[in-house]
């Protein structure tokens, strides 16, 4: 499923939540660096720097190159396009989305979500996650320190905030956050929801063979392991804060991909938020369970959406593989289209978005 398509669907979503004109825009591409201190903990340079990518509504005729990953001619991935550095579309201060990627992925991979709410008139904030994204070199700490990653996204829009360009465009009165799987898990805790370490260890030791307790193969971490890394002098300290509130001001609605280790956050936190929450997983996710991750949060939060496409895996929420992907890349070898899943995430991201924040 490729742009133009994505885009029509896009467009109808907007109409169908009520705004009267869908705009597509090119979407404009600009890169950050934040900083955020529990960065250095992560990094394998130690140094305290988050990546970020800023895709919005850029001027027409604004010339868009391929985000496509793979070799040049042979995409692996096809995620979409963008204009590097365009100008915006206009001097309009528009809404803010947030964006969190999954477990050793990158925000680069999920360009095919938010290159177009860009297109459709979001300016979306996206990171690279500290020693857990699929260009760097993988850590320990940037494994198992996922309560730290809510810091990420807010230390990156405190730099979009502050950057000259950028700054002017973003309407703060209208704030939602949006993520896959980790990055899902990124997104309540930015909405409100509280992590528990405790209670994620006992839920793993009752239940080893659940999908988020065993060692992810994007980087492979037995629990045991995580458990020894976090009681080091390095991280202990880190560690003891998991619980505090890791809320991001100011978010008004929280959008969740397949949402992993909701069994990390504490049951009365889910129970009391109030920002209001939408929820789309696959029915046949082996890594995120549907009933011990998003449909577990769904029964939690109060009034939360919950969509669950049927026949859908985990995988299936990453860009579209390409043939020689699906020939050769096992997490590409899924049983449903992933060009109908992109498409129902999209219309559903949209309607919410628009429905609890206003049109674009």
């Amino acid at each position: 499923m490729r742009l133009p398509i994505l885009l029509a669907a896009a467009a109808t979503a907007l109409v169908l939540a009520g705004a009267a004109v869908a705009e597509d825009y090119p979407a404009g591409e600009r890169h950050l660096v934040a900083t955020n201190p529990t960065a250095a903990l992560r990094n394998d340079d130690h140094k305290p720097q988050v990546q970020v990518t800023v895709w919005y509504p850029a001027a027409g005729g604004s010339e868009e190159t391929s985000l496509d990953l793979g070799p040049a001619g042979q995409p692996l991935f096809f995620v979409g396009a963008s204009a590097p550095n365009a100008a915006f579309a206009d001097d309009r201060r528009r809404p803010v989305i947030l964006f969190a990627h999954g477990f050793g992925g990158s925000a680069r991979m999920m360009g095919w979500f938010t290159t177009v709410l860009a297109q459709q008139g979001y300016v979306v904030i996206a990171v690279d996650n500290p020693g857990n994204n699929n260009f760097g070199k993988p850590t320990l700490p940037g494994a198992v320190l996922l309560w730290d990653l809510p810091g990420d996204l807010e230390a990156a829009l405190e730099a979009a905030k502050a950057d000259p360009v950028i700054g002017q465009h973003l309407d703060l009165r209208r704030l939602g956050v949006a993520g896959f799987a980790t990055g899902g898990l990124t997104a309540l805790e930015a909405g409100g929801a509280r992590f528990d370490l405790a209670r994620l260890r006992e839920f793993c030791t009752a239940h080893p063979d659940d999908g988020v307790c065993k060692p992810q193969p994007e980087f492979p971490v037995t629990q045991a392991q995580a458990a020894e890394a976090l009681a080091t002098p390095e991280l202990s300290a880190d560690a003891a804060r998991a619980g505090d509130d890791h809320a991001i001001r100011g978010v008004k609605a929280v959008f969740a991909m397949a949402p992993a280790f909701v069994q990390a956050l504490d049951p009365a936190s889910l129970n009391a938020m109030t920002t209001p929450v939408s929820i789309v997983l696959g029915d046949a996710d082996p890594v995120a369970s549907p009933h011990t991750n998003g449909g577990a949060a769904a029964r939690a939060i109060p009034r939360a959406q919950l969509k669950a496409l049927p026949g859908v895996g985990h995988y299936d929420f990453l860009a579209s593989c390409s043939p020689q992907a699906r020939a050769r890349i096992a997490i590409c070898q899924t049983e449903a289209p992933q060009g109908p899943t992109h498409v129902t995430a999209l219309q559903t991201a949209l309607v919410f978005f628009a429905r609890v924040m206003g049109p674009p």
